[in-house]
């Protein structure tokens, strides 16, 4: 299929496709036609690596990190060992991402609170939920976000 096609099925767009290729993570082979700027021509094989591609982006992983995966693979490095070792980080990191979220869920509950109770009492600080403050390493825990 044509890049178009693929994009389409792939549930992607045209110029997402076009980074992956210069990215290195698919490579499709190139068709006779189109003199100079020959076709690319993708398979159902380059569809699943797009669905793997999009999986871990959806876990947490980079573009890097998944080229040096996708290296790793086709270099014969990835054993059940080694896909245990990766997924116990990546479930370490998002666990990590989870407790921040919730983190500012809970300041952004208690600030709705103090404004709908017509902020009587002490406004809840934004510092005083940890979690929050380490995503901003710069902000100063005695501040308030008013």
């Amino acid at each position: 299929m044509l890049i178009s096609e693929f994009a389409r099925r792939a549930g992607m767009s045209i110029d997402t496709v076009r980074f992956y290729i210069r990215k290195g993570l698919l490579a499709p082979a190139t068709g006779r036609k189109g003199g100079s700027n020959p076709y690319q021509i993708f398979t159902a094989e380059h569809l699943d690596v797009a669905r793997i591609i999009r999986m871990a982006q959806n876990l947490g992983f980079s573009l890097r990190e998944i080229a040096a995966l996708a290296a790793e693979y086709h270099g014969g490095g990835i054993t059940a060992e080694r896909s245990l070792e990766l997924m116990r980080m990546q479930l370490a990191r998002l666990e990590e991402k989870a407790a921040q979220a919730n983190a500012m869920v809970d300041y952004a509950r208690a600030k709705v609170a103090w404004l709908e109770a017509g902020q009587k009492g002490a406004e809840p600080l934004f510092g005083e939920y940890e979690e929050c403050v380490s995503l901003n390493p710069g902000f100063n825990k005695d501040e308030s976000l008013a």
